[in-house]
């Protein structure tokens, strides 16, 4: 989406209300300061002869605007790119958020996503409005003013922890886009830091923070994360997620919080909309950082938009369950290979069973140890080459059945060997296709995989007896009739259900 795009008018309206649900969705430049700021920004509104409206901070930089300082543009929740715009556009963007160019070309991402560089150049070029260069580049700017005004870092660790390759390229990129030095910015913004280094468990912990669109369901979002958690990898406690992360040959621990839930919520950073999670992590993952927080917010379904979500499927005869769980979330994924190995330990027909035992029997076993300094966390999860070399009779010796252990190691395979990827962006088609092609793994289970790992929130299994029974049908064809009208976010719409006939049935159990 570029500038060219957007509806002035109704800009103009979502800007004079501030409504916090566009957020993020646009960027106003005003001609005047050649400042852009979001939607919600307290400052006053400006004339509308003097406001440019942009799709993306991109392409407000690239036409030479810089960021506001009062509400901060780096702050402003992400957009969920579903329809947004064309596939490869869509893949190419989540993988530059990602920090797919830092050290790496743009020739190297159009090979990964097996088309020209040209190709790509003009399909992002279309659809967003900035070459995907420009796109990076705004992705680490606003990283870095993220980390120079909440942190105490660096600014050496801070330029490297953003993805610039040298200190020397980030301060003259920081001083051409933002026209001050990276020194001067942190001088000027004079803002409570709430992100400093703490003590913590496994040494020094940095804290951050990741903006979502309010409402968020973050108690039933944790009980699901809960009920798959795998012993000695993850562990959800005291309103908080924790995990073990290995990522790029770094390794630490990761907490996250919600904000009302954190203990220091006193202390929390003022942003414009006011609605996000802590991240507490360790030092060591500073240099993954960029892939780290993309994990993040796919893991904790971020950068979804709940009002709309929610009256679509409120119109669509979900009122009442919309109402008691306003601002579901589905919960995504850290790793792929690791929601495929859960998905594939559940028992038989038994869609509640996560086969978290057998996973934590895995993770002992194939993980390696890690010292977090707290007793429930001490595994790294097996990556999926680990888990190939392993072999089926490990894992059946385990207690993996033998058609899912074959089943687990050929998604291993298939991982390790960059034939199949199991992360947001990837084809959802062929991605079913190549799941479903692998002896042991039936439709049911690769759309679940397809759901969380790829998440995509569209994905239905309409073969599952427990969703059958709890949309008060019976059969799949049934089943997808009924679910036509809660398109494109049939996933949420299936958690709905689901969460609705566990609490029915609880009293009963």
């Amino acid at each position: 989406m570029n500038s060219l795009t957007l509806d002035a008018d109704i800009c103009g309206r979502a800007l004079a209300a501030r409504d916090p649900r566009f957020d993020g969705v646009f960027f106003v430049g005003i001609s005047t300061t050649m400042i852009y700021c979001r939607p919600v920004c307290p400052a006053r509104v400006s004339y509308p002869e003097r406001r440019r409206f942009f799709g993306t901070a991109a392409a407000a930089e690239r036409d030479g605007f810089r960021p506001c300082l009062r509400c901060r543009p780096e702050l402003a929740p992400g957009r969920a790119l579903v329809d947004a715009v064309p596939r490869v556009a869509r893949a190419a963007a989540l993988r530059i958020a990602a920090g797919a160019l830092n050290g790496r070309g743009v020739a190297h991402l159009a090979r990964e996503l097996g088309i020209g560089e040209r190709q790509l150049r003009r399909a992002m070029e279309r659809e967003l409005g900035v070459s995907p260069v420009e796109l990076a580049q705004t992705h680490r700017l606003l990283l870095a003013k993220c980390l120079l005004t909440d942190t105490t870092l660096p600014v050496t660790h801070i330029a490297f922890a953003s993805g610039f390759q040298s200190l020397r390229r980030f301060n003259m990129v920081f001083h051409e886009r933002y026209r001050m030095t990276p020194s001067a910015l942190r001088e000027r913004s004079r803002v409570p830091v709430c992100a400093e280094a703490a003590a913590g468990p496994a040494g020094d912990l940095v804290r951050l923070t990741l903006a979502y669109r309010a409402p968020l369901a973050w108690n039933a979002l944790l009980e699901r994360l809960a009920a798959d958690a795998v012993p000695g990898v993850e562990l959800v406690d005291g309103g908080r997620y924790g995990r073990t992360v290995a990522l790029e040959g770094c390794r630490g621990l990761v907490v996250v919080a919600d904000a009302p839930a954190a203990s220091n919520a006193g202390r929390a950073r003022r942003t414009a909309g006011g609605a996000h999670v802590t991240v507490d992590l360790s030092a060591s993952l500073l240099p993954v950082l960029m892939p780290l927080l993309a994990r993040l917010r796919h893991l904790f379904d971020l950068d979804a938009e709940p009002a709309v979500v929610d009256a679509h499927l409120g119109a669509g005869g979900l009122a009442a369950l919309v109402e008691r769980q306003p601002g579901l979330r589905i919960p995504g994924a850290f790793d792929g290979f690791e929601i495929a190995v859960r998905e594939l330990l559940r028992s038989p027909g038994q869609s509640g069973d996560s086969g978290s035992d057998l996973a934590g029997r895995l993770a002992h076993s194939l993980g390696e140890p890690i010292d977090t300094g707290l007793p429930a966390l001490t595994r790294l999860a097996p990556g999926a080459a680990r888990v190939a070399a392993a072999g089926a009779p490990l894992l059946m010796d385990l207690g993996v059945p033998e058609r899912r252990s074959g089943a687990i190691v050929a998604v291993a395979r298939a991982v390790a060997a960059g034939r199949l990827r199991l992360e947001p962006g990837a084809d959802v088609p062929s991605t079913l296709r190549a799941l479903t092609e692998i002896t042991g793994i039936g439709e049911r289970t690769a759309t679940a995989i397809v759901m969380h790992a790829v998440h995509w929130p569209d994905a239905f299994p309409s073969a599952d007896p427990a969703l059958q029974r709890a949309a008060g049908v019976s059969g799949a064809p049934a089943l997808l009739r009924l679910a036509d009208q809660w398109r494109p976010w049939r996933a949420y719409a299936a958690l709905h259900l689901v969460l609705d006939a566990a609490v029915v049935l609880a009293p009963l159990g």
